[in-house]
């Protein structure tokens, strides 16, 4: 992807993001969250004969966990599970390669994703299963905003 289309892409995603609200009666939600700042991401997916249905989330964070959210969404929407599965687990691969600041917003998608995956499978044999809440391990705080903030 060129320079010039990355950029449209990403600004598109952010003017206009995809699949962003409460999916009601979702078989499977859960909850991305970073500890340290309290910014959150829920997923909510909606499984049929194997596969994401359809998938929303819905974020209390900055735009660049909105994009991720938009981008991450629309890419596994109607994947089998198997290959959401695949695909996440390669995203967060990719981002241990990048700087903790800027993986994190990826990662807070990218767990609250697992976590409804977690969610659904438990609900197959408990329907009152609780909702799991998975920790990122990046931090978006650089240590020089930390010392500006301290």
């Amino acid at each position: 992807m060129q320079q010039q289309e990355l950029y449209d892409t990403t600004m598109d995603h952010m003017m206009n993001p995809r699949n962003y609200g409460k999916l009601e009666k979702a078989d499977g939600q859960g909850i991305g969250k970073n500890p340290q700042n309290g910014e959150m991401v829920i997923v909510y997916l909606k499984i049929e004969d194997g596969r994401v249905a359809d998938i929303r989330f819905q974020a209390r964070a900055c735009m660049t966990t909105i994009i991720a959210g938009s981008i991450f969404t629309e890419t596994i929407k109607g994947a089998t599970i198997e290959e959401a599965r695949e695909l996440t687990d390669l995203m967060l691969e990719k981002l241990e390669s990048m700087p903790p600041e800027e993986a994190a917003c990826s990662e807070m998608v990218a767990e609250a994703f697992l976590a409804a995956l977690e969610h659904y499978e438990a609900r197959r044999s408990d329907p009152e299963a609780p909702v799991p809440t998975h920790m990122i391990t990046k931090s978006c705080a650089t240590e020089e905003k930390e010392r500006e903030d301290g």
